[in-house]
């Protein structure tokens, strides 16, 4: 059934309505908003205030209320008619997650669904996998994010509680138990005809229910008998294009797929660009890896809109209704000669309505952004917000996919998605941190790439210098809006750092919005694809210094490498290099750039405390000097390298340690060389 033709509101409708791809792309009737609950800081009220990036994003609550006898926190109140939609919790804490989680339903004193959360939520006391899970299956099971997308439909009213003796305090700000929690919800129209859930509800549709689970899981693309395909290959030189004009009345392409090669695929991916123009309006304009949800590096994943197959096959089943005719263009935009082969559009019959709407994608990457560095959860530090997109007219926004290269060991996405629809001044969806709207919890890197709205396919630049891709679709979920969609999201590092961050965005439109068009400009994805850290962070000396943290690591026969962040140090750019748990006859091989050439004396700053060593440390194997960090409290200490001659272009450094220490650790941390004296 189509979405918009759809006039009465239950639990077997939704679940009809998450299979079917066709109904996402009908600007919706009975029409419903999309808000979220969540226990976001409430001491955010203002943008541009210090307390717009406040971080106490946990054990937020509404209010607390007892109810028979038993002391219960308020995650969620709204009236209806409307459904719950998407419900994500995680835990930190004594008897983290334990606690039992309350769903009321029209204003009733007896809750409808009770229970541990856990249970609930992924535990699959509802409902199977997918639609009650938690991710990643590799992850410690009490640091996933824990993701329930089973329909809770009402007709009057809905309440959330959670009942818990180990919250102490609401933002948890004196220590017991932090509960997170991102609640979507849907509101209809006032009048709309809705059921309420019940546990009759669902016996009645459980074999539905089975089905839908099934259909989730298997992810296979229904084509009606009557498609039509088109297939397109060709061998791409720089600035040609493949060109497939389609010419049908009524109708949708409901697959694409292709294969893509090149000597360098990771550059390919990103500079190889996708453009589809709908009956003049060109509403896709994308990298094609992004596209897909892949980036720019070639990983593994099957969604209910996109699939990255192990053989390097890229798919899509996202339903791009057309009313009359649609250009399909492929554009090499770089530098090397890419192949496409076994590419192919499918088409289908689609009513087209005044409710159909346009598919589109939109593209963008912030490149070399220094991001805000996270001092405190009060939101000290340099924290700014970054715009994903922003939409005039009236549409569906249905998801959006991540690709970014981190290039400090720290996490980057502390900060909040704050989304606002139509004029709103305060955003409706507040978030708890970028991990969260992604579905997953606490920062993990391990990878998932199994489930039909959200992956991380690859998630190894969440601790560490590299590269992540996260993904969100969204169906029940999906936010429509009337006037305009705002989507922003906060930009924190634990420490500052210098990342390039892609954000790629799904929706779709109305035809009759004055400009109905994509607002890429694509202009980052000429630029080089980031694969090592020194693609973005400067090796070069600079004001006469040069950062522990921006040497290049070169070799390493031993012990462990990271740089280490503290805002509460008295480091240099608040970070330094550190090498640990080392022995003797190890060896470390950094380098530097120097923009010309001359001799000088080096001012080497390092940090000094009880679990710090004794090492060797010579530049271009000349002179060297003795670094001892032994200490009782923590301090900065310096030595002086005499009459170094310095080469124009790289310069070596070379640090071994000098002693076998008793302490695991044997650790050398160093903030930064200096310049001291040039000699003439």
């Amino acid at each position: 059934m189509v979405h918009g033709q759809q006039k009465k509101i239950d639990f077997r409708t939704l679940l009809e309505e998450i299979i079917s791809r066709e109904s996402i792309a009908q600007y919706p009737i009975p029409y419903y908003s999309c808000r979220q609950f969540s226990s976001y800081d409430r001491s955010s009220v203002k943008p541009g205030d210090k307390s717009w990036f406040a971080n106490w994003d946990r054990s937020m609550f509404i209010r607390t209320e007892i109810n028979n006898g038993k002391k219960e926190y308020v995650m969620m109140d709204t009236q209806g008619p409307g459904s719950i939609v998407r419900f994500w919790m995680t835990f930190a804490g004594e008897n983290a997650g334990n606690g039992i989680l309350r769903i009321y339903f029209d204003h009733r004193s007896k809750p409808a669904i009770e229970g541990k959360a856990l249970d609930i939520l992924s535990g699959g006391k509802l409902a199977g996998k997918p639609l009650s899970t938690s991710v990643s299956d590799s992850t410690e099971y009490n640091m996933r994010g824990h993701n329930l997308y089973l329909p809770l439909p009402y007709s009057k009213h809905c309440k959330v509680t959670y009942e818990s003796e180990n919250i102490k305090d609401f933002g948890a700000k004196t220590g017991g138990e932090a509960v997170y929690y991102n609640i979507n919800y849907r509101t209809y129209t006032k009048g709309t005809n809705v059921t309420t859930w019940s546990s009759k509800e669902m016996k009645s549709n459980a074999t539905l229910l089975k089905k839908v689970q099934q259909v989730l899981l298997e992810r296979k693309v229904n084509i009606p008998s009557n498609s039509k395909n088109y297939p397109f290959s060709g061998n791409l030189a720089p600035g040609q294009s493949i060109k497939v004009p389609i010419n049908e009345k009524n109708s949708s392409i409901r697959r694409l797929c292709l294969n893509l090669s090149a000597d360098r695929l990771e550059q390919a991916l990103r500079s190889t660009l996708l453009e589809i123009s709908f009956d003049g309006n060109k509403t896709v304009k994308c990298p094609i890896g992004d596209f897909f949800g892949t980036g720019y590096l070639l990983r593994t994943s099957d969604t209910w809109y996109t699939k990255v197959l192990p053989d390097g096959t890229l798919q899509c089943q996202w339903v791009m209704p057309l009313k009359s005719n649609c250009i399909f263009i492929i554009t090499n935009n770089g530098t090397q000669n890419v192949n496409i082969s076994s590419g192919k559009i499918t088409t289908a019959p689609y009513p087209w309505s005044e409710n159909t709407m346009y598919f589109g994608c939109a593209w963008q990457q912030y490149s070399k952004l220094h991001t805000g560095e996270m001092k405190n959860n009060e939101g000290d530090g340099a924290p700014f917000d970054i715009n994903y997109i922003t939409l005039k007219g009236k549409g569906v926004y249905v998801g959006d996919a991540i690709t970014l290269f981190n290039t400090v060991y720290a996490w980057w996405g502390e900060g909040d998605e704050k989304i606002y629809i139509d004029n709103e001044t305060f955003p409706s969806h507040f978030g708890t941190g970028t991990e969260d709207y992604y579905g997953y919890a606490w920062c993990r890197p391990e990878r998932f790439n199994n489930h039909p709205f959200i992956a991380q396919p690859d998630g190894s630049g969440n601790f560490n210098p590299g590269y992540t891709n996260d993904l969100r679709f969204r169906v029940l979920d999906a936010i429509p809006f009337k006037r305009n969609f705002k989507f922003d999201m906060e930009m924190w590092h634990w420490t500052k750092a210098i990342i390039n961050f892609a954000p790629t965005t799904f929706w779709y439109l109305l035809p009759h919005n004055k400009k109905c068009e994509s607002p890429s400009d694509l202009k980052e994805a000429r630029e080089n694809v980031v694969l090592q850290r020194n693609q973005l962070i400067s090796q070069v000396i600079t004001n006469n210094k040069i950062e522990g943290e921006n040497l290049d690591l070169i070799n390493m026969s031993g012990g462990n490498f990271r740089y280490s962040n503290s805002v509460e140090r008295s480091w240099s750019n608040n970070m330094q290099l550190v090498w640990e748990d080392t022995k003797l006859g190890d060896k470390l091989h950094l380098t530097f750039i120097s923009e010309k050439e001359y001799t000088c004396n080096f001012k080497i700053v390092y940090s000094m405390n009880k679990d710090y060593g004794k090492f060797r440390i010579s530049i271009n194997q000349n002179d060297s000097a003795i670094i001892d960090g032994k200490a009782e409290n923590f301090s900065l200490g310096n030595v002086i390298l005499k009459s170094v001659r310095i080469k124009k272009g790289m310069n070596h450094v070379y640090i071994e340690p000098l002693e076998q220490s008793d302490s695991k650790s044997n650790k050398i941390g160093l903030d930064y060389i200096g310049v001291e004296h040039v000699e003439k």
